[in-house]
């Protein structure tokens, strides 16, 4: 099980983010938990300045962009 992490305060880019990555999990069937996590002393203690981010597995793949699907389906697979 993936726990997708979604670091921003819930912007439209957030919200894309958390989309492109539901849609990635959901192509490759894996089983997952999408977390969104809004709270700014959370997002900076995972090191981020910049939102909105993607962390996987507590590991932050993606910071102040919102990667493509297959970009994320790439992160997801190599991880």
């Amino acid at each position: 099980m993936k726990t997708i992490q979604i670091l921003g305060t819930g912007c439209p880019k957030c919200k894309q983010l958390a989309e492109n990555a539901e849609a990635a999990a959901k192509a490759l069937g894996i089983q997952y938990t999408l977390e969104k996590v809004t709270d700014i002393n959370k997002i900076m203690g995972f090191g981020v300045m910049i939102t909105p981010a993607l962390a996987i597995d507590g590991q932050v793949k993606a910071v102040g962009k919102v990667p493509t699907v297959d970009q994320i389906k790439a992160m997801l697979a190599g991880n």
